[in-house]
């Protein structure tokens, strides 16, 4: 079995991976502070949800966009698995190319991203990932990734808009029924979650007409990518597995290889 470890800004994702079925999640928040044993805890704890031991993990592989806590999570792994764990980075196999004026400035969790776009579904496409950030990345019809659209994401907007007023509370990112909201809480989830569709359809439409390609296909992930995607026809497909899936593949790629033994 494989373990699967996504650590993003705001959280830290783990999937194992029975074959191409995932067969569980563990979600924690992430914290640069954290110890190797508080992390191997979390794992432990996973595993255990699963009636797992440790010696039933085969391999594990690890994309972090967070390099502060990358010493901790790997002495974790290595302590309480007792393996080395993949990391995911420009200088692995892949079958794509990063064709951009900077590509070792893409992060892991892009990387993963393209990577199970293009084994998945082998024509141009456009990922876009709901994290912290939101990001479009656009890989064409033969596998090489070109263009990216980074904007803030629907938390930070959100957060934006309650830390700098005074009496505009927090509020739960939900859609509301109508977009004309009836009270202030309705109105800022109508101004934030409708306001939030209209830009990705609109950033999604212009890199359409940009690129001249019409047809590329739209796929969406991360936590809240729900929400937009079911409210769209911009967007074609929507999974919040596909960083599992992603490094699934790139696992695949590289084991055995020289990189696997860095």
């Amino acid at each position: 079995m494989l373990l699967t470890i996504d650590v993003g800004n705001t959280n830290i994702s783990m999937g194992i991976l029975d074959g191409e079925n995932i067969i569980g999640r563990y979600r924690l928040m992430t914290q640069t502070t954290r110890t190797s044993d508080e992390y191997g805890f979390f794992i432990t704890t996973f595993l255990n949800t699963l009636e797992l031991k440790a010696s039933d993990i085969t391999g594990i592989i690890i994309s972090s966009v967070v390099p502060k806590l990358m010493y901790s999570l790997t002495s974790a792994v290595i302590k309480y698995l007792r393996q080395k764990p993949m990391i995911v980075s420009n200088d692995m196999q892949m079958d794509i190319k990063l064709d951009t004026e900077a590509p070792r400035s893409i992060g892991a969790d892009r990387i993963v991203n393209i990577t199970y776009a293009w084994n998945t579904f082998h024509r141009s496409c456009i990922i876009v990932d709901f994290g912290t950030a939101t990001t479009y990345d656009y890989i064409d019809q033969n596998g090489v990734f070109r263009y990216v659209v980074i904007q803030p994401g629907l938390g930070i907007s959100l957060n934006a808009l309650t830390s700098m007023t005074a009496k505009l509370p927090e509020i739960e990112i939900v859609k509301p029924k109508s977009v004309l909201g009836t009270n202030t809480i309705e109105g800022m989830q109508a101004g934030v979650v409708y306001g939030y569709i209209g830009s990705v359809e609109y950033i999604i439409k212009t890199m359409k007409k940009e690129l001249n390609d019409s047809s590329c296909m739209v796929i969406a992930t991360g936590g809240l990518g729900k929400i937009i995607a079911n409210e769209t026809d911009e967007i074609d497909a929507y999974d919040a597995d596909i960083a599992y899936k992603g490094m699934k593949i790139l696992y695949d790629i590289n084991k055995g290889s020289e990189y696997e033994n860095l």
